[in-house]
């Protein structure tokens, strides 16, 4: 089964006009950094925002228990903060990992078509028959620690 192959067009292949409107080059790898920072800056106010909040309770409520009050305050915004970061990379790691994977397919899609490797469709049924077959799975017998009546 060959690959499907992209339309023929009179532009040029490597042309920034023909990437752009075929979407055959991906340009989102530089523009995920951007939104990183971005994202990264909402995040950032969100954290400001958090220790304004505190200090803001610490100075409403009086001496003993605003003060108590802020740091908790603070201290939870901070944390949440600071795992709101951790989760906005995450994601953004991810969006990465999966452009270059959708790279990697297209450069070995370009290659099928070259005729540098060769490609085989192996249907379900013949796959399941050409598989090693799985390791049997191991039952342990408990011994009771206790022993029974009987013996």
């Amino acid at each position: 089964m060959k690959s499907p192959r992209s339309a023929k067009a009179t532009a040029p292949p490597n042309s920034v006009l023909w990437n752009l409107l075929t979407l055959q080059g991906v340009m989102t790898g530089s523009l995920v950094h951007l939104v990183y920072w971005f994202g990264l800056g909402v995040v950032a106010l969100g954290g400001f925002g958090a220790v304004g909040g505190a200090v803001g309770v610490a100075l409403r409520e009086g001496f003993p228990m605003g003060i108590l009050l802020g740091i908790g305050f603070a201290g939870a915004g901070l944390l949440v903060t600071a795992a709101l970061a951790i989760v906005w990379r995450s994601f953004c790691e991810l969006y990465v990992v999966l452009i270059q994977l959708g790279e990697d397919i297209r450069a070995l899609r370009v290659a099928a078509d070259k005729g540098l490797i060769q490609v085989r469709v192996i249907p379900a049924a013949e796959a399941a028959a050409e598989a090693p077959p799985a390791a049997p799975l191991v039952s342990v017998k408990r011994r009771r620690a206790v022993p029974d009546g009987d013996q």
